[in-house]
């Protein structure tokens, strides 16, 4: 092959690519790869212009009839990290083709997986060794005593009541992310929304005698009011239940004007302890709990945030959180009117 379909055909790869002379010389690349290592590679040392010991070692071995090598690369480029999976293979006449396949965001999504599998294994353990263990006493020990089978059933109905919840979150997490792409169609007035919200959770007020103050004008938004009611039912839940013992919540709908349009922005602010600012950044993270004892305690699985965000994202409005420690928080929803 002449030097210009050798260009040609390294170009009409969609990888970054090199075609190495030996061990010490790069006779041709791809504009893909002089994206990724920079000008001025042809005809240097593939030492130089790759700097990387692995790479060079997969080449030797190619050469040397070891057969196709592959080799991860980390780089960092343009302050970002990025990971290749090189594929090294012996082309014939003492060329070596090096293709690099960008497999960054499936490491990350790997990772991800990994994490909410050990996560979800971790939230469902706990409950699950306690059932266990109680079962065995009830069949045992307590199996003629009225009074801790009583007590033992009551502590087994919370523990499956925290499975079952984390189920649920997690199948409600499932959905909203399959349909976060579609952005919803119907009409939904947000006022008399919150107003049923409010009223929904009138005992979870009453239990630690706060009260939800709501105000604001009537407003109409493109939305899923399903979804909608999940959003403001978590977030005043969470101030009713987070916030000081007859405090007031106060819940606000107020106009505002983005660089995407006219929106509105609905605000659920608590008169509770306050959140360190270390934590506000991963609040919406799966699993993520400032206080992990008193969520639990409180019946939360650890989800309900990250339903919120993708609820939201998929209405593409954002969720902005601020808070200050001994004041409270802010939770604010803004959505598009448009």
């Amino acid at each position: 092959m002449d030097s210009g379909g050798l260009q040609r055909f390294l170009d009409g790869l969609p990888m970054p690519a090199l075609l190495v002379e030996g061990e010490d010389r790069i006779l041709a690349c791809n504009g893909l790869a002089t994206s990724v290592f920079g000008e001025g590679m042809i005809g240097r040392n593939p030492a130089f212009a790759v700097r990387a010991p692995a790479v060079l070692e997969g080449i030797g071995l190619a050469l040397r009839g070891a057969g196709v090598q592959q080799v991860r690369l980390p780089l960092r480029r343009d302050g970002q990290e990025e990971v290749f999976q090189v594929t090294v293979s012996a082309q014939g006449g003492g060329l070596v083709l090096c293709v690099f396949r960008d497999i960054g965001e499936e490491e990350k999504i790997d990772a991800v997986r990994r994490d909410f599998v050990a996560n979800v294994s971790h939230e469902l353990r706990t409950p699950l060794t306690a059932l266990m263990g109680f079962i065995e006493t009830l069949r045992n020990a307590a199996k003629d005593d009225p009074k801790a089978r009583e007590m033992f059933l009551g502590i087994m109905e919370t523990e499956a009541g925290r499975m079952n919840r984390l189920v649920r979150d997690l199948l409600q997490l499932s959905q909203v992310e399959a349909n976060e792409r579609v952005r919803p169609k119907d009409r939904v007035e947000l006022r008399g929304l919150l107003e049923r919200v409010i009223g929904s959770l009138k005992g979870t007020a009453e239990k630690t005698g706060a009260r939800v103050d709501l105000t604001g004008d009537p407003v109409t938004v493109p939305g899923d009011a399903d979804q909608l009611v999940q959003v403001f039912t978590n977030l005043i839940e969470n101030a009713l239940k987070y916030g000081a013992a007859g405090q007031v919540v106060r819940v606000s709908l107020t106009p505002e004007e983005t660089a995407r349009g006219a929106a509105v922005r609905v605000e659920v602010a608590d008169q509770g302890e306050g959140i360190d600012p270390v934590h506000l950044p991963r609040l919406t993270e799966r699993f993520y709990r400032v206080d992990s004892h008193r969520s639990r305690e409180m019946g939360g699985t650890g989800l309900g945030l990250a339903i919120v965000k993708h609820i939201i994202g998929r209405h593409r409005g954002w969720l902005r959180v601020e808070s200050v420690v001994g004041e409270g928080s802010r939770f604010s929803v803004v959505l598009p009117l448009g």
